[in-house]
């Protein structure tokens, strides 16, 4: 097939080459791509067939939309380009910047209508899908960063400060038998302490004048 020849016969001819059992030339059955983005097919060929005219085209396949007659130099029609490995047996085609309208049913073909024994081109049948681009979420639903978050703290109120000096007696049972330990040896060392200070007080107390009494009398 050669670009714009219009071949009225070939659509019918393509739907005879749908049967499976054509093993000259496959490649994956669908691909997707995301609208603005790019995506590319790789079809596989035999060894016959490595100097045989490559192109691509989307049903029915009234014209082509590129094509390639030489090994390893990118053609390029508008966003879809073709490139044939004959080193590996495959040739390329890239569609970039899609859109919706993209989507459909494509072939790649090879242009073996004049080669003996074949009276039509050799296609392989690939569905290209194209799915909306992912729009960005709205401003206000965008998590939003806050650098340097230390430097921006509120100063701590009265009641934070009061919580952190007095924690939860609850949570600190070593504090409050310290408390209670504190309190027994106040109760306990007071009463001593005035006990021995009225001691000395006694021992130390002034003496009064002696008046003897004489037994005689």
């Amino acid at each position: 097939m050669t670009p714009g020849d219009g071949r009225p016969w070939l659509p019918v001819a393509l739907l005879l080459l749908q049967v499976p059992g054509c093993s000259s030339l496959s490649g994956p059955n669908s691909t997707m791509g995301t609208v603005g983005g790019s995506l590319s097919v790789q079809c596989r060929y035999k060894e016959k067939f490595r100097e045989t005219a490559k192109y691509w085209c989307k049903t029915p396949c009234l014209r082509d939309i590129v094509v390639t007659k030489e090994a390893d130099r990118e053609v390029r029609t508008g966003r879809v380009s073709i490139r044939d490995h004959r080193a590996d047996l495959t040739f390329t085609v890239t569609l970039e910047n899609l859109t919706e309208d993209d989507a459909g049913t494509y072939r790649c073909g090879m242009d073996t209508s004049g080669l003996p024994g074949y009276m039509i081109d050799l296609t392989f049948r690939v569905v290209v899908s194209v799915s909306p681009a992912r729009t960005a979420a709205p401003s206000s639903l965008r998590p939003t960063s806050i650098p340097g978050l230390h430097t921006t703290l509120p100063a701590p109120t009265w009641s934070t400060v009061t919580l952190q000096e007095t924690p939860n007696p609850s949570q600190h049972p070593g504090s409050l038998l310290s408390n209670i330990y504190f309190l027994l040896l106040v109760f306990l060392e007071v009463p001593v302490l005035l006990s021995m200070l009225s001691a000395v007080l006694w021992v130390n107390r002034p003496q009064g004048p002696w008046v003897e009494v004489d037994s005689a009398g």
